[in-house]
């Protein structure tokens, strides 16, 4: 697709000091101790019983210096629950304030995006290129169903496993050590399955909340939608070719 600049909102959480590497990995789902300088990963923040509080890009910026990159309206509850945490630990913790854009359709530079189906990267602190057209929130969310990616109060809450949003490929390592929710990500991949999963969908007209029906029984609800594209939650037993309904004559199949 053509080079585009769009705004994604974030709030940034600094982890640094000479605990901070040995902190994060036991306390966040994915390898960031495997990150050199420049790398960043998916990781999410979990309860015990493998909720999530938090997802999050982890980006290593030096040795012992991190940036958390996480949804606005969850800065505060991210740093909260690492500092309660903490004990011991050498380790600052804080909010940090950057000023930040997305570049959409190349990787040059920035820390690396994987949420929209094409080469991705946020810019921080830098002016964006004023030659680049501009993507509206729309077309951002478009490409963000597309590409099946979760987000944080639309296809993530307290009622959702990492493994039903499709979290465990993208944020989670099942090869590192412990950390918060480790045991039942592992005994639900291992021993078990999930009922539903994240779908992404061709609808004819749906909005968030919309349940979807097949053969008189809901088999699943509309997360996020934007013209012709949805992602739902879907249970598992749903057949791929299924047409489902979604009320007033609309009509839903299954892209992914």
């Amino acid at each position: 697709m053509e080079t585009s600049v769009a705004h994604r909102p974030r709030a940034f959480v600094a982890v640094r000091g000479p605990d901070a590497e040995d902190y994060l990995q036991r306390m966040l789902s994915n390898d960031v101790a495997a990150l050199a300088p420049g790398e960043a990963c998916d990781a999410l923040l979990l309860t015990p019983k493998a909720r999530v509080i938090a997802p999050m890009r982890v980006f290593r910026r030096e040795s012992g210096d991190f940036l958390l990159l996480t949804e606005p309206e969850l800065g505060e509850t991210l740093r909260d629950e690492l500092m309660r945490m903490r004990f011991a630990a050498k380790a600052e913790i804080a909010l940090e304030e950057h000023s930040s854009y997305l570049i959409v359709g190349e990787r040059n530079g920035g820390i690396a995006n994987e949420d929209y189906g094409v080469p991705a990267a946020e810019i921080l602190d830098r002016e964006p290129p004023s030659e680049l057209p501009r993507l509206d929130d729309t077309e951002l969310e478009s490409l963000r169903i597309a590409a099946g990616t979760p987000r944080f109060g639309s296809e993530i809450d307290e009622r959702v496993l990492p493994a039903e949003a499709g979290l465990v490929e993208r944020a989670i390592s099942l090869e590192k050590g412990c950390y918060p929710g480790q045991e039942p990500v592992a005994r639900l991949h291992y021993r078990g399955h999930a009922n539903r999963h994240l779908r992404v969908l061709d609808v004819d007209g749906a909005q968030s909340g919309d349940e979807l029906v097949l053969e008189g029984k809901v088999v699943g609800r509309v997360t996020s939608a934007v013209g012709d594209l949805a992602l739902a939650y879907v249970r598992d037993e749903v057949p791929s070719d299924a047409v489902l309904e979604l009320g007033d004559g609309k009509r839903a199949t299954i892209r992914t």
